[in-house]
C-alpha cells in the first residue's frame, strides 16, 4: 500500500517532490522502479522507526534539501509475523488462531506493536514539526499542512465489540490517542497544521492476506481504490478536520 501511496502522489500532480522513506531504499524494486520513472521528484531516504537517530537524519536531509514539508503519511503498520506477532479476532467470520484469549498475550506482541504502530509515527510527527509548521504557511494553495497517520477502525474503543487482536487494536489506539493529543497542541499554539487519522478499509495487501478468507464479498479493496479515496480526504482537509479519524469513505469513526 505505502508504494501505491507514492506511485499516486508521483502521478496525481506534475510538479512537487515526493520523499518515500522505508529501511532499505536499496533493497525496493517498487520504490526503485519509480525513481527510474521520476528521477527528478522521488527523493528516496532511509528510515527506521525503532531507531529515532535515523528519523532526525531523515528531518536534517529535508531541511536541507527542501527547506519544509506540506504533507506527511504515516503509512506505517504491523499486524502479524508468523511465531512473533499473530493477532486474533475471537468471531467465527475472521479465521484467526492465536491472541484470542487474554492468556495467550505476549509481552514481546504488545512491546513490538507499541514500537511499530504507535511510538514509531508519533517520533515522526516530532522531528517533522518543525518543517509542517513552515510547510503549512507556504507553498500550496491551503493554509495548513497535513499529517495523516494510517490506523485503524479496530482501534476505535467505542466501536470495539468483538475483542481480540489484543496488540493490534490496542496499538491502533495508543496512535489515536497520541495524534489526537499532538492535534490539541497544534491547535492550542496556532500552528497551521492538521491531523488526521484515516482507516483504509481492509486492504488486499500483504499485510491483510494471512487474514482475507472471511472478509464479506465487497469489502476487500484494492491498494489503487483505498489509496485513491485516502488522498482524496488529505487533499481535501481543512483547520476544523484537524484531530479527526476518517473511515476511507470519509466517515468519521468514533473514538
Amino acid at each position: 500500500m505505502c508504494l501505491t501511496l507514492v506511485k499516486q502522489l508521483l502521478e496525481k500532480n506534475e510538479k512537487g517532490q515526493v520523499i518515500a522513506t522505508c529501511r532499505n531504499p536499496n533493497g525496493s524494486a517498487g520504490l526503485l522502479e519509480l525513481k527510474s520513472k521520476f528521477a527528478e521528484r522521488l527523493d528516496l531516504q532511509q528510515l527506521d522507526l525503532t531507531v529515532e537517530t535515523t528519523i532526525e537524519e531523515s528531518a536534517k536531509s529535508i531541511a536541507e534539501r527542501y527547506g519544509s514539508l506540506n504533507v506527511l503519511i504515516n503509512a506505517s503498520g504491523i499486524l502479524s509475523i508468523p511465531d512473533v506477532l499473530q493477532p486474533v479476532i475471537i468471531l467465527t467470520f475472521f479465521n484467526f488462531s492465536t491472541e484470542t484469549t487474554l492468556s495467550k498475550l505476549q509481552r514481546s506482541s504488545l512491546m513490538l506493536a507499541y514500537e511499530v504502530n504507535a511510538v514509531g509515527p508519533v517520533l515522526v510527527m516530532k522531528h517533522m514539526w518543525p518543517l509542517l509548521s513552515i510547510g503549512g504557511r507556504s507553498g500550496t494553495d491551503r493554509d495548513v499542512a497535513v499529517i495523516a497517520n494510517l490506523s485503524a477502525r479496530v482501534g476505535s474503543i467505542g466501536d470495539n465489540c468483538l475483542g481480540g487482536w489484543h496488540s493490534y487494536r490496542s496499538s491502533k489506539a495508543s496512535l489515536n490517542q497520541l495524534t489526537k493529543t499532538v492535534s490539541v497542541e497544534f491547535a492550542r499554539k496556532k500552528d497551521p497544521i492538521v491531523c488526521l487519522l484515516l482507516h483504509p478499509g481492509t486492504v488486499d495487501t500483504d499485510l491483510s492476506r494471512p487474514f482475507q478468507r472471511n472478509v464479506p464479498e465487497g469489502k476487500l479493496f484494492t491498494k489503487e481504490f483505498s489509496v485513491q479515496k485516502l488522498l482524496s480526504i488529505i487533499s481535501n482537509a481543512k483547520r476544523h478536520d484537524n484531530g479527526k479519524f476518517f473511515a476511507w469513505d470519509s466517515q468519521e469513526i468514533p473514538w
